[in-house]
């Protein structure tokens, strides 16, 4: 398990990460959020080893982070961070002898990969010579070469194509059910939603938001109620609670109410009205809750 225990760090008198908590079990895909300059980068590179603390405490299944332990961490940085004069073959040989592994192993694990991902061809080109997208995908084999403990993965979507996206998806979900600890970041939250269990928010290095993401979904007041029919807008938006009526464009009527308390109200006022031919309550996304939470905390 890795464990994160009121970890605070300061840069002189800027505080970046401010007493931050969460733990991570193994095969788990946890959620690292927040918007450029929250605290992520800062804190992944923490649990890498790579920046002291300056409060707190790290650790993976009960020991501290130091080269002992780091040959079982992979890392997809949001940025490139590869040696473009290298070749493929090169570049791996190089990142798989910093994390402890023979050559032979090295080699057997990237042919695998480079088949797994349809690149088999450019095992003998240099980096440079590679599309931003097939970087992306030696930039995430290099990550997981080692079949890591401990992966973390900051935006490994990047630059990739739909067709990628889902051969990346299967390899990390093949991760986690082989028992690696996984911790995902992304702007995207549709991808958050489908890979992660928990997360945490971050705003300035604190935390603002945490735990389980069903739970956090259905303890989030507001509601959205989907309709289709012969209603008048107007009426509705007349309802206490009705805080938004939006019309679709395919007849469709979106309702944002307040709490989950307001439903009623609007369901007998629509059990009055004909043709109605829809009436679905949904749960906010997790892109409506992280607007919301990082908004409050703004505005404080």
């Amino acid at each position: 398990m890795l464990k994160v225990e009121h970890v605070t760090k300061y840069y002189g008198n800027f505080k970046a990460v401010d007493d931050l908590s969460f733990d991570v079990k193994e095969g788990e895909i946890f959620g690292l959020l927040g918007v450029n300059g929250a605290g992520k980068t800062t804190t992944f590179r923490m649990i890498m080893g790579l920046l002291d603390k300056t409060d707190g405490k790290i650790t993976l299944d009960g020991k501290n982070i130091d080269y002992s332990v780091t040959d079982n961490i992979g890392f997809l940085t949001e940025e490139r961070s590869l040696l473009t004069k290298l070749t493929v073959r090169e570049q791996a040989i190089y990142f798989g002898t910093l994390k402890g592994m023979s050559e032979e192993k090295i080699l057997e694990r990237l042919d695998y990969l480079l088949e797994k991902f349809d690149i088999t061809n450019y095992k003998d080109k240099k980096i440079k010579e590679l599309s931003k997208g097939n970087q992306q995908k030696i930039q995430f084999i290099l990550a997981i070469i080692n079949e890591p403990k401990l992966l973390i993965l900051d935006e490994p979507f990047s630059g990739l194509d739909p067709f990628n996206i889902e051969l990346f998806k299967e390899e990390i979900l093949d991760l986690s059910k082989k028992g690696s600890m996984i911790i995902f970041s992304s702007h995207r939250m549709d991808h958050v939603e489908l890979f992660c269990k928990k997360l945490v928010i971050l705003v300035n290095g604190k935390t603002v938001l945490s735990g389980n993401i069903k739970e956090i979904k259905e303890k989030y007041q507001k509601k959205n109620i989907i309709l289709k029919g012969d209603i008048n807008l107007n009426k509705l938006q007349e309802i206490n609670g009705v805080e938004k009526v939006i019309q679709k464009s395919d007849d469709e009527i979106n309702i944002v109410i307040k709490s989950k308390d307001i439903v009623n109200d609007v369901f007998k006022y629509i059990s009055e009205c004909s043709n109605v031919t829809k009436f679905i309550v949904e749960e906010p996304s997790l892109n409506d809750i992280f607007i919301s939470k990082v908004g409050e905390s703004y505005e404080k």
